[in-house]
Parts: structure tokens; sequence; C-alpha cells
């Protein structure tokens, strides 16, 4: 058994959305836009080369490289290289500030009164990116595909290939944020203090430091707990039941406040299944250190932890 998402009060889905509620979105002609958020960190084409195979009708390509993020240190097509009023954190992957992000909403049509309903291939390792960004970016109305492309293809809905034809420009007005951003410079100020719960959404064998692929000191944060995001997941593909979701926070958090935590993983994205899993789960809105771990070990002299 798994969370069957029911529609809101305000007749705007704000964390998942099922095959079937999404179609019947589609069938009825309300504003909404699909994104298809599918990626691979080891080979970053493969993700749009996916989506040309095959994506939900109307889907919309967002890449976590070029569309979710901003550059870091690295000359972009210009030839100009981010500057910190470009990005909101750094790390591997640093969000853009909330003002490039509604630049590109706008430039993809994407509006205000629109339903956003985002999906990956990846359980919803990627996709999780987009959904909170766009919440960050003052946007309730924004969920995630239950089961992702795979869900869709096993409920017999069809799927289109190719590229889909551009979509005028809107103008996407930025709203108060409806999640809280931390900063390396808070998450190191309140380290060890009972005001802060970390929650490392890596593999455990990373977590421990026994193998490290992509940054360049092996280890966690010292004191943050291990949920691998993953653990959200049912063997269906869809989340977990809500009930089942909060007795497992409940088991990790072993009485700490669930109001402290911040979640951080390897680079800011795959922690964010563990920000949607516990307002599944009916907790308060959690925190995002964004930056996560590459962005603490980038800098000599921070503590880091093995085991």
């Amino acid at each position: 058994m798994t969370t069957t998402p029911s529609l809101p009060a305000s007749g705007r889905y704000d964390t998942l959305i099922s095959v079937e509620q999404l179609a019947q979105i589609q069938a009825s002609g309300k504003p909404l836009m699909v994104f298809d958020c599918s990626f691979d960190l080891m080979n970053p084409p493969a993700g749009h080369e996916q989506y040309l195979q095959a994506h939900i009708p109307d889907a919309v390509f967002a890449d976590l490289d070029k569309d979710l993020s901003a550059a870091h240190g690295v000359p972009g097509e210009n030839g100009q290289v981010a500057t910190s009023a470009q990005a909101a954190s750094g790390g591997r992957h640093p969000l853009p500030s909330r003002e490039r992000f509604a630049v590109w909403l706008s430039s993809i049509g994407f509006a205000n009164d629109m339903q956003a309903v985002v999906y990956d291939r990846n359980g919803c390792n990627y996709c999780g990116r987009l959904w909170w960004m766009l919440r960050w970016a003052g946007h309730d109305a924004a969920a995630v595909l239950d089961g992702g492309l795979q869900a869709w293809q096993a409920g017999g809905q069809a799927v289109n290939s190719g590229e889909e034809p551009c979509r005028f420009q809107a103008n996407f007005e930025l709203g108060q944020p409806l999640e809280t951003l931390k900063t390396v410079a808070q998450v190191e100020s309140d380290l060890g203090q009972p005001s802060q719960t970390l929650i490392d959404a890596r593999a455990p064998a990373r977590y421990r430091g026994e193998v490290e692929p992509l940054d360049p000191v092996a280890g966690h944060i010292p004191g943050a707990l291990n949920r691998p995001f993953g653990s959200n997941i049912a063997a269906d593909g869809r989340f977990k039941p809500a009930a089942l979701l909060k007795a497992e926070f409940d088991e990790l958090l072993a009485g700490r406040d669930p109001a402290t935590v911040v979640h951080q993983c390897g680079s800011g994205v795959s922690a964010t299944p563990n920000v949607l899993a516990m307002r599944i789960a009916g907790f308060a809105p959690t925190a995002l250190f964004a930056g996560s771990w590459s962005e603490w070990c980038s800098q000599p002299g921070r503590p880091a932890e093995q085991g």
C-alpha cells in the first residue's frame, strides 16, 4: 500500500499527484506544465536522450546542470564565470538565484497560475530538486508525479518522443519563499547545537566515508544522521504511506525536534526527496542545506566524521 494523494481544498497539488489525477488535469485543459527532470550524474547527456525517446506529452525537459543549477567556477557558453549574484549556494550543483530561476521559468512559458508537475525516471532523485525550487520561488502548486514515468507508462498513458514545440514566453513573478534555504555559514555556526539536526540523504557507504566517487573528502558532517533518499520509496516505485514515513522519521530523530531538521546530501539534489517525504508525513516544512557535503568539504579545516 502506498500514499494516495488527494486534491487539496485549494484545488492545487503541492506534494504528490497520481497518474490518474495528472491525466484528469490534462483532459480538463486547466493551466498546467509538466517537467521531465531525468538525469544521470555519471552521464549528464543521458537524461535528455531519454526524454527524446519517451516523455509525457507536452512535458518540458529540465536539465539539472543547465536549468536547475548555476555555473560554478566554470566558464559558461558566453565565457563568463558565475558570480555570487547568479548562485544562491555553493557545491557541485549550486542553486541559481531566485531571480535567475524566475527568468528561466518565464522563458519556457511557465506562469503563476499553472499547476507544475515534475517527474523523472530516477526515484524522485532529480525531480525533487525542481519541486523544491518552485516552492522556494513562492509557487505552491508544484507536485511530484508519484512513481515517475514508470508509473505513467504502467498506467497505459500515452508518451511522446522527440522535442516538443516551444511555448510563448510568460512573466513568472517570484513570491515569498515557501521553503527555507540554509547557508554553509549557518550550518557551521549551529553545528553540534540542539537547534540543528542534519539528515544526510547519501548512500550509507558514502555517508560512512568508505567510498567517495565525486568529492575530494570522504565522510560526513559531524553529527549528521543518515537516511538515504531511496528509503522513502516503496517496492512499487511510489512513496511509502504517510503513516509509515512518519514512523520512520520519528525513529531516526529519536526524540529530536523535527523543526530543527536541515536536509543535505552530496550537492543538494538527492536531499529533496527527504524534504518532500517529511511534508507527506505531516511534519512542518524543514530546511535544506543546498551546498551540502560538496560545499562543506571544499574548505580545508571544516570537521568531518567517518563511520
